[in-house]
């Protein structure tokens, strides 16, 4: 067995030798990954350090949650709408081929993709909004998807023990931020886990608070964040009729295309011709103004359409009556509501005194699933039950 360890540990090391001997000198080596407590796993296994963190994230509870979480379209008829699912393999691959044209650590950028979007809650956007109205009406602040996916990743999975994430690709899966749009990234290095901390805090006390990744991979990650969904999404659109291609600005279709393919394939090049051997990474003028243009596009003629909101009044009711009615089932400890039974039954009691009753609530409603989320509201909404006689 010995013999068999000493061997992989061996493999591991020329692998490590191997990828600081080819990677950029702007790249992220494995060999520099810092968690915050030990970890036997990562210092004795033989996976590289990145690549382990991608396999973290993969086989948690929360990635597995992802399959049924929407993008953008909600309670819609169509099984071919994106769900978030998707959204982030498509960040991870398209983040992944423009790491390996850059000579950047695709293992960082796949586990940043990845554990991304883990603490988005049901129904995309408008569901944070709805949360985060009743995280501030008790006390916990704003609800930010980005801090709460750090916080699932450190506080909640595995019992409430977290995954022992690099600080790596904790602080990219903190500074993502796709809706904000920066034509040019360059990375604020050699922080440290007190810093991330401190962002951490800063970030939820203001929530416009910019903030910068530490690595050129997690600048990447940012960037292939809106690279992923903006032709995306407009497919989306244009397939439950809200919108038509010929009417997308002429300045976008002359420098980005009229579809999916086409804008990533562009936007991707630019990416590349533009940041090759540069320590950071962004779009030219011409190209980054149109891309800017169709995030504009998207927003007043997708994301801003009442059409796709039509439900969401039922919504947000919906968040209204789940959070009050579990943060009052928690209060009283009614263990026989679902809070307790599935959700609280698996986490350890530090998690459990170290949250208030609120946040409990909080991370509950977050991890939820769309379909989960409807099932238990129609519980309480139109209970139905077996009767135990017939009169």
């Amino acid at each position: 067995m010995d013999n068999r360890q000493d061997a992989l540990l061996s493999i591991r090391r020329r692998l490590e030798e191997e990828e600081e001997a080819r990677l950029s000198p702007y790249a992220c080596p494995s060999v520099r990954a810092i968690r915050r407590r030990p970890d036997p796993a990562a210092e004795s296994g033989h996976r590289l350090a990145f690549a382990l963190d991608a396999d973290r994230v993969l086989h948690s509870l929360a990635y597995t949650r992802y399959i049924d979480k929407t993008q953008v379209f909600s309670l819609m008829d169509n099984d071919h709408i994106t769900h978030r699912v998707l959204h982030v393999q498509l960040v991870s691959k398209i983040g992944r081929t423009i790491g390996r044209l850059l000579g950047l650590n695709e293992d960082l950028i796949e586990a940043m993709a990845l554990a991304h979007d883990i603490g988005h809650p049901p129904f995309g956007h408008d569901g944070e909004t709805f949360l985060s109205r009743k995280c501030v009406e008790h006390g916990l602040g704003p609800y930010l998807h980005n801090l709460q996916s750090v916080h699932f990743l450190e506080k909640v999975e595995k019992g409430g023990r977290g995954l022992n994430l690099s600080l790596q690709v904790l602080d990219g899966v903190m500074c993502h931020d796709g809706e904000v749009h920066t034509a040019r990234l360059k990375p604020q290095p050699d922080k440290t886990f007190e810093q991330l901390d401190r962002e951490l805090s800063a970030k939820q006390a203001e929530p416009r608070l910019p903030l910068t990744p530490m690595t050129l991979e997690g600048c990447v990650v940012r960037i292939c964040d809106t690279v992923a969904y903006i032709g995306r999404d407009l497919e989306d659109a244009i397939a439950v009729g809200l919108i038509r291609r010929e009417n997308l600005p002429d300045k976008v279709r002359e420098v980005l295309g009229d579809t999916n393919g086409t804008i990533v394939y562009r936007l991707v090049e630019d990416l590349v011709m533009q940041s090759a051997g540069t320590p950071s990474v962004g779009f030219s003028a011409a190209v980054g103004q149109a891309l800017g243009e169709l995030k504009r596009y998207n927003l007043e003629n997708i994301y801003l359409d009442p059409r796709i909101k039509s439900q969401h009044a039922k919504i947000e009711k919906a968040f209204d009556l789940l959070f009050e009615h579990y943060l009052e089932d928690c209060e009283k400890g009614r263990e026989e509501s679902p809070i307790f039974c599935e959700f609280l039954k698996n986490l350890s009691p530090k998690y459990k005194k170290n949250n208030p009753p609120a946040a409990l609530v909080r991370d509950f409603l977050a991890g939820m699933t769309d379909e989960y989320f409807l099932r238990r509201y129609k519980d309480l909404t139109w209970p139905y039950r077996l009767p135990s006689r017939l009169d």
